[in-house]
């Protein structure tokens, strides 16, 4: 009973809370129907849930209200975890792999370009070897064109002179190998046949245990395979007489190119330049001098270093009794074109030539004779000969001369190498254009960083000399 009093209180309280919420409501109603002025008040109709089509409505209503039924989309309760949005594709790719994309393909335009490239020129093999072997020609007689016009001579008698002087030196240099190794053919095969004799005596001596009848069995498989292969020998000799009459046509493509570019190369220069865009032609314009005096020194340079070894080593082979010194000379003239490889191959042919026919001890001679002077030519010749204009890596010279003989055989060999070193001339010309001209359009320093490349005259200087020094101010 003690309690009852407390709960009619509490049930009391409530009633009179309800009660109060019950006119607050009908006061909000009253005061909605209050707004509505003049005329007979628009009955307010019960909202329309979402997707729900009002009583009435047409066919065109219908459709709309099923459409906008279908975009609707009921927002998330408060309780449902928040979703991070996606991000953009290109910011979800990390930068590294973006760089790589970018570099990707345009390498990839790059090797397609260059594959196009080599297969044309591939295709016009001859006139490209005969145009570069004509450059090479030109590089090594320009100065005497230039010399000859200084004296006086005109143009076109100077080219003729100097054009005629040496391709009548080339000729007499190779009708003298050809009337040397015809003159001393048949010395040569006396001494072939004794050299073998001498070989064959030395086997049966030497501690390798070489008989007779393993020496004649070598003999005999050779003859055989000499009899059998009779038909591959005949159309390498025909092919032989195809590469003949493909030489004899280059050559003389590169001799009226060497006429033109001796006469006309200042405009063929001109002309070309006309070719390159505008924005490119002043670097290309200062680039292309630059890469004719690199050419020019490594031509001049080489035929310097060859000599050197052909009249050092032809003077061993001659003083050594072996036979044909000077055609043995010439050759190692003319493979000294082609860097590293042309050394070694024409030595060895020497060798083989001392060893056929003076006998071991000549082969040997000759042998120190042919490494002695190609470790003075790599280490003294070439060094003080071309200098730094066409330095090049010996991994680089490897790899161009590798490179140049698989594309185009002897000719890529020979013309990898001043590829090269035009190449890297022309890029570092190129860069170095680049970084100025990009300093020459930068805004001026002004501010805080002008102090730091303001000229400072030298102590005791007059004022005018001031912009002239290139000090960093002090204060």
């Amino acid at each position: 009973m003690s309690k009852l009093p407390g709960w009619l209180g509490r049930l009391g309280a409530e009633l009179t809370e309800l009660g109060e919420r019950l006119e607050q409501r009908r006061a909000e109603a009253e005061g909605g129907r209050a707004e509505v002025e003049g005329g007979r008040a628009e009955p307010v109709e019960p909202p329309v849930p979402a997707g729900a089509v009002p009583a009435g409505a047409g066919p065109d209503d219908r459709a709309r209200h099923e459409a906008a039924a279908a975009e609707h989309v009921p927002p998330p309760p408060a309780y449902a975890p928040s979703v991070a949005a996606r991000p953009d594709p290109v910011a979800a790719i990390p930068w590294g792999m973006r760089v790589a994309a970018e570099a990707s393909w345009r390498l990839l335009v790059l090797a397609g370009t260059l594959w196009v490239l080599m297969r044309v020129i591939s295709a016009v093999q001859l006139v490209v070897l005969a145009f570069v072997a004509a450059l090479l020609v030109t590089a090594m007689l320009q100065p005497t064109v230039a010399r000859l016009k200084r004296y006086g001579l005109p143009r076109g008698l100077a080219t003729a002179v100097t054009a005629i002087l040496g391709f009548v030196i080339i000729g007499l240099v190779g009708w003298f190998v050809v009337w040397q190794v015809m003159d001393n053919i048949d010395t040569l095969s006396d001494k072939v046949r004794t050299g073998i004799d001498d070989l064959k005596n030395w086997l049966l001596d030497s501690p390798f245990h070489v008989t007779e009848q393993q020496i004649s069995d070598v003999a005999k498989n050779l003859s055989d395979t000499i009899g059998t292969n009779t038909e591959q020998i005949t159309s390498a000799g025909l092919q032989g007489v195809t590469v003949m009459v493909e030489f004899l046509t280059g050559m003389l493509l590169a001799m009226f190119s060497t006429l033109f570019l001796l006469y006309d190369g200042k405009r063929i220069w001109h002309w070309v330049l006309k070719l390159v865009p505008a924005q490119a032609r002043p670097g290309v314009a200062g680039a292309g001098p630059r890469a004719w005096r690199t050419l020019t020194a490594y031509v001049r340079g080489t035929v310097v270093v060859a000599l050197i070894d052909a009249i050092f080593i032809g003077l061993g082979i001659w003083f050594l009794n072996v036979p044909m010194a000077v055609p043995l000379a010439v050759f190692i003239f003319l493979f000294a074109f082609i860097p590293l490889v042309g050394a070694v191959v024409s030595g060895a042919l020497a060798v083989v030539v001392a060893l056929v026919t003076e006998g071991v001890f000549a082969a040997l001679m000759v042998l120190a004779v042919v490494l002695a002077v190609q470790q003075i030519e790599g280490h003294v010749l070439q060094p003080f000969i071309l200098g730094r204009a066409v330095r090049v890596h010996p991994l680089a010279v490897v790899l161009s001369v590798a490179a140049g003989g698989m594309i185009a055989g002897i000719g890529g060999a020979v013309v990898a190498v001043p590829l090269v070193a035009v190449t890297n001339t022309v890029v570092g010309y190129l860069r170095s254009y680049g970084q100025e001209e990009a300093l020459r359009h930068a805004p001026p320093p002004h501010g805080a960083s002008a102090l730091d490349v303001a000229p400072t005259p030298a102590p005791g200087s007059p004022p005018e000399d001031i912009g002239r020094g290139g000090g960093r101010k002090t204060t």
